[in-house]
C-alpha cells in the first residue's frame, strides 16, 4: 500500500509499506482522514521520545472499515468508524485499575505500531467506533484529540461555573478550551502566538499574552486568588513550573504537554501544603472518545472547521512546512 514514511527525524517520503494484516479480534480500516498533531511533529522533529524509525505516523484517524477479523461481530465492511489509538495490554496494573493509556506495555497506533498516514491501518475492534451519520471524514478525525480535551477536562474536574486557565493554544490547547465552554466553564487562555490567540478567542476563551505581566493579570482577574483550575498544554517546562503561581490555593493543576526525556520539572515544596493544590498528569485519553464523538455530533464543538485539508501524499512538504514555520497551518488534516 502508499504510505507517507518518516524514515529519520526531518526525513519523510511517500513510499510503499506492507498493507497491515489483521487477527481475529481486529479491523482493518481504510484510511480517508488524518490529522496532524503535536506528537506527529516531535516525532519529525526528532523529540517524541518513544520515536522509533522508520514508522507511519498518524494518530487522528478516520476511514471505512475495509475488513473485520473472524471474531468481530459487530461491525460491517462499509462503516464509517474512527480509530482509538492507545492500546493498553489488558493485564499490567494501570490497564487493571482502568488507566489503560497508561499501560505498562502500550502500543501507540502512529507510534509504535503503524499509524493513519496510509491507505489502510489495522487496529482492536475494541478501539473502532462508528462515526454518526453525516459527520464528514474531516471532522471526525477531530475526535482524537477532542478527547484528549476531554480527559483533561476530567482530570481537572471541571465543572459549569468555573474559571478555567489554558496555557498553550496549539491544536491540543484549543480541543480543550472548547470541551471547558462545553462543560459551561469560563475560559482563559494563553500564547506567545497572536495568531494562536485569536483562534482562541474566536472560540470563545478570553485570551492572555503569554509574559512577565501574566501573573499580575491572573491576579488582577481573580481578586488575588488565583486561577480555580490551571491546564497546561505547552510541553514547555518552565510553564509547568509556572502553573504552580498561577493557580489559586485548594485548586487544580493539569499537566498535558510532553517535556524530552530527562528534563525536570521543579515545584515550590510549600506550596504543596500551603496551598493544597492538586497537580495531575493527563495523558492522551481513556474511555472518552464516546463524549467527544457527542460532542462533535452536536454541533457545539467549532474546531474543525478551523482545519486545512491537504493531500496526504503531500505530507512531507507539509512537515516541512511547519519544521520550519510552526504558524504557517493552525491544523493540517490529511485526505487519503
Amino acid at each position: 500500500m502508499r504510505a507517507s514514511i518518516m524514515d529519520a527525524p526531518h526525513s519523510m517520503r511517500v513510499g510503499t509499506w506492507e498493507v497491515p494484516q489483521i487477527g481475529s479480534e481486529d479491523v482493518l480500516v481504510q484510511v480517508k482522514a488524518a490529522g496532524l498533531c503535536a506528537g506527529d511533529m516531535y516525532f519529525y522533529l526528532g523529540k517524541n521520545p518513544y520515536a522509533q524509525y522508520p514508522q507511519i505516523c498518524g494518530h487522528e484517524i478516520a476511514g471505512i472499515v475495509a475488513e473485520v477479523g473472524p471474531a468481530v461481530t459487530d461491525l460491517e465492511v462499509g462503516t464509517a468508524v474512527v480509530v482509538e489509538p492507545f492500546v493498553g495490554c489488558g493485564t499490567c496494573y494501570p490497564c487493571r485499575v482502568g488507566k489503560s493509556n497508561c499501560c505498562a506495555n502500550l502500543q501507540i497506533i502512529g507510534v509504535h505500531r503503524p499509524g493513519g498516514y496510509a491507505e489502510y491501518v489495522t487496529a482492536p475492534a475494541t478501539h473502532i467506533h462508528r462515526v454518526p451519520a453525516n459527520m464528514s471524514m474531516t471532522r471526525a478525525s477531530f475526535v482524537e484529540p477532542l478527547a484528549i480535551g476531554v480527559q483533561s477536562c476530567r482530570r481537572g474536574e471541571v465543572t459549569t461555573g468555573e474559571q478555567v486557565l489554558v496555557l498553550g493554544c496549539g491544536p491540543i490547547g484549543l480541543a480543550i478550551i472548547e470541551v471547558a465552554l462545553a462543560r459551561g466553564a469560563s475560559v482563559l487562555a494563553v500564547d506567545t502566538l497572536p495568531t494562536r490567540l485569536e483562534t482562541a478567542a474566536s472560540l470563545g476563551a478570553e485570551p492572555l499574552p503569554a509574559g512577565e505581566h501574566l501573573l499580575q493579570m491572573i491576579l488582577d482577574k481573580t481578586n488575588g486568588e488565583g486561577m480555580p483550575v490551571v491546564i497546561e498544554a505547552t510541553g514547555n517546562a518552565r510553564v509547568m513550573e509556572q502553573t504552580v503561581e498561577l493557580v489559586a490555593a485548594g485548586g487544580r493543576i493539569v499537566i498535558v504537554g510532553l517535556v524530552p526525556a530527562g528534563i525536570g520539572v521543579t515545584f515550590p515544596g510549600l506550596d504543596y501544603t500551603r496551598k493544597e493544590m492538586t497537580v495531575v498528569g493527563s495523558r492522551a485519553s481513556v474511555n472518552c472518545f464516546p463524549e467527544a464523538l457527542e460532542l462533535l455530533a452536536s454541533n457545539r464543538i467549532t474546531y474543525p472547521n478551523l482545519a486545512t485539508e491537504f493531500s496526504l501524499w503531500d505530507a512531507p512538504n507539509v512537515f516541512a512546512t511547519l519544521a520550519k514555520d510552526p504558524a504557517a497551518v493552525h491544523k493540517s488534516v490529511f485526505l487519503a
